[in-house]
Formats: structure tokens, C-alpha cells, sequence
């Protein structure tokens, strides 16, 4: 049997990083809802949190799941999820690109703490700020293209 440990760091926004997820309730039923359903699809996420326009997840990835083909799942199925229960007055979308950066096991809890303090983060911080610090820490040139 295989054994294998690869975390990945996502972080993907709302479409046009419009504040869908404008209440902590909100956020936190659609946090529940993504690692419930990721469980299902056999998916390990380890932490999840947001805020209004973002997402942030900590994955564990299986030896049969490509970065492509988790983000389809959680991000597909948990705008489909959102607008079916009819959750929000409007149409729920995710922006097609997302952010994935792969985290050595020395820095978990690091990123776990940082996931986590997800709304004390953007009380200082906007979630363009953010990216600009993503960019910059990773040199992740084309997150800055699409920006």
C-alpha cells in the first residue's frame, strides 16, 4: 500500500471577488458543506476558512487526485450546493482560477494558524493585499496576471 503525503495550500475567490459570503454564518455552513461533501469524494481536507470574496483549503491530496480535478469538485459541486438551497438572492459563482502551493510538513500548522485566523486577517487586510503578499512570497506570476 502507497503512502503519501502531499499537502497543498488553495486559496480561490467569488467571481469578480464579489462578497457572496458577506455573514460568518454564511461562511461557516459553506466551509462545512465543502469538507463534508469533499469527504464523500474521498478528498482530505485537513483546514478550511474564508472570508467574504475567498477561500483558503489546506488539502491532502490522494495519489489518484490532480490539483485540477479537486478544485473541480469542491469548487463545482459547492456553487451548485449553494444555489440549489437557494442560500443567497442571487446567482453563487467561483472564479475559475485559483492559487495552489504545495506545503512541506514543517509548515502545517503554520498555514492551519493562518487559514484560521481568516477574519481577524482581512479585519487589517483586503483580500487584493493579500494576493499581492501571495504573489510576492511565491513569485506566482500568473495569479498577478489574473488579478
Amino acid at each position: 500500500m502507497s503512502f503519501i503525503k502531499v499537502y497543498i495550500h488553495f486559496v480561490w475567490s467569488t467571481k469578480n471577488r464579489y462578497p457572496y459570503l458577506d455573514t460568518p454564518e454564511l461562511r461557516k455552513t459553506m466551509w462545512k458543506h465543502i469538507r463534508e461533501n469533499a469527504k464523500k469524494k474521498d478528498i482530505f481536507v485537513d483546514f478550511i476558512n474564508g472570508y467574504q470574496e475567498h477561500c483558503h483549503c489546506l488539502v491532502s491530496l490522494g495519489d489518484n487526485q490532480t490539483l485540477r480535478q479537486t478544485m473541480q469538485l469542491i469548487k463545482g459541486e459547492s456553487s451548485y450546493w449553494i444555489n440549489k438551497e437557494q442560500l443567497l438572492n442571487e446567482k453563487f459563482e467561483w472564479q475559475d482560477e485559483y492559487f495552489a502551493v504545495s506545503v512541506s510538513e514543517s509548515q502545517i500548522d503554520k498555514v492551519r494558524n493562518y487559514i484560521k485566523s481568516q477574519e481577524e486577517h482581512h479585519s487589517r487586510k483586503t483580500w487584493k493585499e493579500e494576493c499581492a503578499e501571495l504573489i510576492e512570497r511565491y513569485d506566482f506570476q500568473t495569479f498577478k496576471d489574473n488579478e
